[in-house]
């Protein structure tokens, strides 16, 4: 288990097995997430623009799970919502793709200030819901979720951890990012002139 965690940990390394990525590329995602970073903090726990497109993932995720039972109906908007942008990630990290794989786990935790959003009005119900099947049987997912595990009380604490996790997410990828990109351009630097020539 350690030598797999270990050769897990060097695949993450910005080596040469990683499709090259020019330094202005990474200044401008850079900027990018950064701006992004911003926006997200300035929305103070509201959602963002990209929400309306985790809202359709996290509708289609009800429907889809809702052929294996009421309970992973429940859960299946989460779950299709969060499971997207990482199995996304997972497939540009198997094609050495940089700037994919950031770009989907950064989003995959952006995620989960979406959800920390819904979490915390789980006993409020102060957010308008969304479905796709009869308005009249609408439920607020986290209320019944809360509620069948006992830890409706919760519900703001529980949303609390989520969104650290969520930030801490974002911001190590980007920081990740960063890093290996300058490392790289690092390592070009320091090959000498004569034999960059060649």
């Amino acid at each position: 288990m350690r030598q797999y965690l270990q050769h897990i940990l060097n695949d993450l390394r910005f080596d040469e097995s990683w499709k090259p990525v020019s330094q202005p590329v990474v200044g401008a995602w850079i900027v990018f997430y950064l701006a992004f970073l911003a926006y997200a903090f300035s929305a103070h726990g509201g959602f963002l623009f990209i929400d309306n497109a985790n809202l359709v993932v996290h509708e289609g995720g009800h429907n889809l799970f809702r052929w294996f039972g009421p309970t992973l109906c429940l859960w299946g908007g989460t779950l299709l919502q969060w499971a997207v942008p990482f199995l996304l990630a997972v497939y540009f990290f198997t094609q050495r793709e940089a700037t994919g794989f950031v770009f989907c786990v950064f989003f995959f935790f952006e995620n989960w200030l979406y959800t920390a959003t819904y979490m915390a009005d789980a006993r409020a119900m102060d957010l308008p819901l969304v479905t796709t099947g009869d308005p009249d049987f609408v439920e607020h997912d986290f209320n019944a979720i809360f509620s069948s595990l006992g830890v409706l009380a919760y519900d703001t604490r529980i949303a609390a951890v989520v969104r650290l996790i969520g930030w801490c997410g974002m911001i190590g990828v980007v920081m990740w990012f960063a890093v290996i990109g300058l490392r790289r351009q690092q390592r070009k630097s320091d090959i000498p002139q004569w034999k960059s020539l060649a």
